[in-house]
């Protein structure tokens, strides 16, 4: 791939952690790293996203101070703990190929879970959290945001049917993320999946993220967000299918 490409690829996978946080669906966001590990290699792309993920958690915590419930940190993070550890230990192991094919299942798992999660979500119904389903759905959201910060589903299955205010979810969810990015983040720099040159590469599109704010609330204005979601998660399963496969373009 042409140098041109790879930041290109990059580039768009760093707008998409604006756009997501600018309120735009929490979905956007799983196109990340699947775009960053086609310009990068995974471990590489997976290391370089985590500190603007942290960057873009600040600026949303700030707007959803004090909207969330705090107790489903309780619930969750126990097992997030447990789970980062097995997922870096996994990550340490796994070759470039078997890292990218992971990365790719999660991201067409996540489209097939958006395709169905009304029905799955109909039929869960309200529940009151607690730690019996709380730090196993945490070990999971451990191990699938260490492989690809993409444990977006997994949160949402164990928020949503608490039935929330919408304010209160959107900001339930940037809390949990903030907390699940920064407790990864010492454990990807004792793996050296955070390096001084990841680090180095993330400041270089740091400037993208704010962009990417920007350009998220001028598309929720102009555009349907049913078909932007529809063209978003197209674009995830062809993204994901390709780390999966491999496909070869002459």
């Amino acid at each position: 791939m042409q140098s041109w490409q790879t930041y290109t690829l990059a580039a768009l996978a760093v707008l998409f952690i604006g756009i997501s946080k600018a309120g735009f669906g929490g979905g956007l966001g799983m196109l990340t790293t699947p775009l960053c590990a086609l310009a990068f290699p995974p471990k590489y792309a997976i290391g370089m996203l985590l500190p603007l993920l942290c960057a873009g958690d600040l600026a949303s915590l700030y707007f959803y101070r004090g909207r969330w419930e705090k107790r489903n940190l309780g619930y969750l993070l126990p097992g997030v703990v447990l789970g980062v550890i097995a997922g870096i230990s996994f990550v340490g192991r796994f070759s470039p190929r078997q890292l990218n094919v992971a990365i790719g299942v999660i991201a067409v798992s996540f489209v097939v879970f958006q395709c169905a999660r009304e029905t799955i979500f109909r039929m869960e119904g309200a529940f009151k959290p607690n730690h019996a389903i709380g730090i196993p759905c945490g070990i999971l959201t451990g191990i699938t945001s260490t492989f690809a910060h993409g444990a977006g589903p997994v949160v949402s299955m164990f928020l949503v049917p608490q039935q929330l205010p919408k304010d209160i979810f959107v900001g339930t969810t940037v809390l949990v993320f903030f907390w699940v990015n920064w407790i990864k983040v010492p454990f990807f720099v004792a793996a050296k999946v955070i390096t001084w040159e990841t680090l180095r590469m993330g400041l270089w599109f740091l400037p993208l993220i704010p962009v990417g704010v920007w350009l998220g609330v001028w598309l929720n204005r102009r555009f349907s967000q049913l078909w932007f979601h529809r063209v978003i998660l197209a674009g995830l399963f062809l993204a994901g299918a390709q780390l999966i496969f491999n496909f070869k373009f002459h």
